[in-house]
């Protein structure tokens, strides 16, 4: 597997585990608290960064022949 490959699947693992924190923080939590929220919302944001991250990525190395 590539550099370029592997950081794609990273990427999008990632994103997943962003995923799995916010539903655990906001659904599946046993109790609602300030932490819960703080992890939630990073969370979200993992979930809005990463593949905007990972498309630029996409976008800068397919130029690059690595």
């Amino acid at each position: 597997m590539s550099i370029k490959g592997f950081h794609i699947v990273f990427v999008t693992v990632s994103t997943l585990l962003c995923l799995f924190l916010a539903l655990w923080a906001f659904w599946w939590a046993a109790e609602a608290s300030t932490i819960n929220y703080v992890a939630g919302t990073v969370g979200i944001l993992g979930v809005i960064i990463m593949p905007v991250y990972g498309i630029c990525f996409w976008r800068k190395v397919s130029n690059i022949h690595i």
